[in-house]
């Protein structure tokens, strides 16, 4: 199984010329679209929504993981096994959680190139045949390098700031709900926000906080669009208050 994780967006040749590849190339099982917005040219923001939907990854399954603003530069290529799943793409920090988080971990630079190698699209010519590769158990053309040396230290394990909108107005921050204490909720852009657990509990266009499905704090309102009445942009800081009172 292939799982694609790319900021390409779901216009445009991209996510289709990177699946005719795949299904040019010899490997088990499906290849699954888990998702194509990651935040644009974000690999920071993508790497904590990316680590949010790992418990969702069934063993043995390939992330090709393409949000890459440094492609056909110096940054490296890379393969990581982390808890017997592999992950392929860029060493720009994409990865950072999931290496950050396993529990068993081997760094790999892929030192292979395909005879076609396009300077702006690795995802198709590099990490898709790879990809392919590693489904079939085979580890040729990478070589092991220190895991430290992929690694972004200083990136916190929770980051207080919203990292994704969605298409309903939704803010996702990089808050892990388990890294909030009982009774508190959030605050953005100097508003007070009510916790919830579901949306059922707040009043029509009443905007509050909630625990996500893949565990990330998130910022909504019931039936509207909280990032628009909010003016709520990607990076804009959130901090964490004492739950008010709805």
């Amino acid at each position: 199984m292939i799982l694609l994780f790319t900021d390409f967006g779901y216009e445009g040749p991209y996510v289709g010329q990177m699946k005719l590849a795949l299904a040019g190339l010899d490997h088990t099982g499906p290849v699954i679209d888990l998702m194509h917005d990651a935040p644009v040219f974000d690999a920071k923001a993508s790497a904590y929504l990316l680590a949010s939907l790992l418990s969702e990854i069934p063993e043995n399954a390939v992330l090709l993981g393409v949000v890459d603003p440094g492609v056909g530069g110096r940054r490296r290529p890379l393969a990581i096994q982390a808890d017997r799943r592999w992950y392929v793409g860029p060493d720009n920090g994409l990865f950072e959680f999931v290496m950050r988080r396993a529990r068993e971990l081997a760094v790999y630079e892929i030192v292979w190139r395909p005879e076609r190698l396009s300077a702006s699209f690795h995802g198709r010519d590099l990490f898709a045949p790879i990809a392919a590769q590693l489904c079939r158990g085979d580890l040729s053309g990478l070589q092991p390098i220190d895991i430290g040396s992929a690694s972004h230290p200083a990136w916190p394990d929770d980051w207080e700031a919203v990292i994704y909108l969605d298409r309903f107005g939704n803010a996702v921050t990089g808050l892990r709900a388990a890294s909030l204490a009982p009774g508190f909720g959030l605050e953005i852009g100097g508003r007070r926000l009510p916790r919830f657990q579901t949306f059922s509990e707040a009043g029509h266009h009443q905007i509050f906080c909630y625990e996500n499905s893949t565990g990330l704090m998130e910022i909504a309102m019931n039936q509207g669009n909280a990032t628009r009445f909010l003016n709520i942009r990607p990076g804009m800081p959130v901090v964490k208050i004492p739950l008010v009172s709805p």
